[in-house]
């Protein structure tokens, strides 16, 4: 089996480099020289152990050993008296953090959202909830170094089964920093801009541990790699993975825990498969889910129904969660119809007025849900449902 090694020698790498600004800032230029020419090796064996990026890793390496080569004769320099950084050193350091904090600021502002789902608001998938529970509380509490939790757990399944709601509730139940990420919020148009994206959410989520970090979609962002991948799609998943693989926070006691969804694993990249050993079938609701899922979203209206009859109908049509939830706003809006005569003449009253009248409301029957289910249809079909359930057993557990 090949081991991949990309992301223990970018944590080298990292290392490396900083020791190098250090002895360049003490002016201890042999020290500097020595790092500077370990970046350059530590880039060309990343090269060799990841072809996507081989490229820009070797000419990151020339670029160093220029470096180390402008450091000529260290020995003879003498480290009693600083080298005066030159203004331009100043300016590009300056530029770097500048554009770091630029980044944080993006996370802070955009991918930050408090959650107030909890299990509770869930219908159904009991296994699935129990399951990632047990995932959390085993990352929290005191246990043995070879006890690890999972830190990257892959929810998959059809569209509008509740992937987003577990990933939410798992933040919510925790009280735990909730970084919300969609492809569009990563995705760049100018070069690289993605990739540093990326990094400055982890260091973001490490800051405010604990954390959890989900990616909605994340087969927008990983497609399987091809000869048409461009170079910043290449280095905007090289980043990911190294950031997957948690280098950084190994042997530190703090929960930065990544769920993704997806409702087409089979396109997924398989390095990324590789960093989500935890892969989760979100399947469509049984019949007491549905039933569960109906009651949640009729809070506050009777139901004079029969609820069984209407979950196998809807089971039966394969509907997901979120068409339950349209069914019953349907049919809210059909009952409310039926006892508003006329209700669209009131928007001619002004607010105040309005806000002086009651809404006219009774049970929800059976005929205002034979009514919804004329409007709300499932995209899915037999066949759909059984290419989900044979990728399961093929990749999930």
């Amino acid at each position: 089996m090949e081991i991949d090694l990309s992301g223990a020698l970018m944590s080298q790498f990292k290392k490396a480099k900083k020791e190098y600004e250090m002895a360049k800032e003490k002016n201890n230029l042999d020290i500097a020289k020595k790092k500077a020419l370990e970046c350059a090796k530590l880039l060309r064996l990343m090269a060799k152990y990841d072809e996507y990026n081989e490229k820009s890793y070797l000419e990151k390496a020339k670029k160093w050993e220029m470096v180390a080569n402008s450091i000529s004769n260290p020995s003879k320099v003498n480290k009693s008296k600083p080298a005066k950084k030159s203004e331009s050193s100043n300016t590009t350091k300056a530029e770097v953090e500048d554009e770091i904090d630029k980044f944080k600021n993006f996370v802070k502002n955009n991918l930050i959202q408090k959650s107030p789902i909890t299990w509770e608001d869930i219908g159904g998938l009991k296994e699935v909830k129990q399951l990632m529970m047990e995932t959390i509380v085993i990352s929290a509490l005191q246990k043995p170094a070879s006890i690890q939790p999972w830190k990257g757990i892959l929810l998959f399944g059809p569209p509008g089964t509740g992937k987003t709601l577990l990933a939410s509730a798992s933040a919510g139940s925790l009280e735990a920093t909730f970084f919300n990420v969609k492809a569009s919020s990563v995705l760049s148009k100018y070069y690289g801009e993605s990739s540093k994206i990326i990094s400055a959410l982890y260091d973001v989520a490490r800051e405010m541990a604990p954390s959890i970090v989900f990616i909605d979609e994340i087969d927008a962002l990983t497609t399987k790699r091809s000869e048409e991948t461009s170079e910043a799609s290449r280095r905007m998943l090289s980043t990911l993975l190294t950031e997957l693989d948690g280098f950084q926070d190994k042997g530190r006691d703090r929960l930065i825990l990544t769920l993704a969804a997806t409702n087409t694993p089979w396109d997924l990249d398989e390095a990324i498969l590789s960093r989500f050993s935890r892969r989760i079938y979100i399947p469509l609701p049984d019949k007491e889910a549905t039933k569960e899922i109906i009651k949640i979203n009729t809070k506050g209206v009777k139901l004079n129904v029969n609820l069984d009859e209407i979950a196998d109908k809807c089971v039966e049509r394969f509907y997901s969660g979120r068409d339950l939830k349209n069914l019953c706003q349907e049919a809210i809006w059909n009952m409310i119809r039926d006892v508003n005569k006329d209700l669209h003449e009131l928007a001619k009253l002004p607010y105040n007025e309005l806000r002086k009248r009651k809404l006219n409301v009774r049970p929800l029957t059976n005929d205002d849900f034979e009514e919804a289910f004329k409007k709300i249809k499932s995209p899915l079909t037999k066949k759909d449902i059984e290419k989900y359930e044979k990728w399961a057993e093929e990749f999930g557990g």
